[in-house]
C-alpha cells in the first residue's frame, strides 16, 4: 500500500486512484482531471467527497486551489466554497496527515480569510479537524461543533 493513502478520520470516499509507473494519480472530481496524490491531495479529496455527499455541496460551487493574491504574493487556498450569487462562503485548508494544526496554519487560513471575507473556515489534516464561524460583526472567531450543511452557508 502507498504511504499516502492512510486512514483519515474522515467518511471512505469512493476515488478513483490510477498508477503509472510508480507515481498514484487520484481523480479530482471538481478539476476533471488526474492529479499527482499528495498526501495533502488525499485529504482534499475526501473533503471533497465529503461536503457534496454528506452536506449537500454544489460542486458547481466549490473550486479547489482557488488562486489569490496576497501583499503582491500569489496563494491557492486549497479548497472554496461559493454561494449561488458567486460570494466565497468557506474556505478549507488541508494539510497532511502527519502535519500538526496549529497556530500557523490557523494564521495562513486567517490570511486566505482577509482577502475573501468568508462565513466558515475549516482546518482539517483529516486526522484533526476545526470548524470555524467569523462573526464580522463582533469581530470574533467561534468554534463551531459540525460541519455546516450548504444551506446554512
Amino acid at each position: 500500500m502507498n504511504d499516502v493513502i492512510v486512514p483519515l478520520n474522515l467518511p471512505q470516499a469512493n476515488l478513483k486512484l490510477t498508477k503509472q509507473g510508480q507515481v498514484l494519480y487520484v481523480w479530482c472530481i471538481l478539476r476533471q482531471k488526474k492529479l499527482v496524490l499528495t498526501p495533502e491531495e488525499w485529504v482534499r479529496q475526501h473533503w471533497i467527497h465529503y461536503l457534496i455527499h454528506a452536506f449537500d455541496y454544489p460542486m458547481s460551487l466549490m473550486q479547489a486551489e482557488k488562486t489569490i493574491v496576497l501583499n503582491g504574493l500569489t496563494r491557492r487556498c486549497d479548497l472554496v466554497v461559493f454561494d449561488r450569487h458567486g460570494s466565497p462562503q468557506l474556505i478549507l485548508e488541508c494539510k497532511a496527515p502527519d502535519i500538526v494544526l496549529n497556530q500557523k496554519v490557523l494564521m495562513q487560513i486567517a490570511q486566505y480569510n482577509a482577502k475573501l471575507q468568508v462565513k466558515f473556515l475549516i482546518l482539517s489534516n483529516g486526522i484533526h479537524h476545526f470548524v470555524g464561524e467569523v462573526n464580522y460583526q463582533d469581530a470574533q472567531f467561534i468554534a463551531v461543533s459540525k460541519v455546516p450543511n450548504y444551506q446554512e452557508l
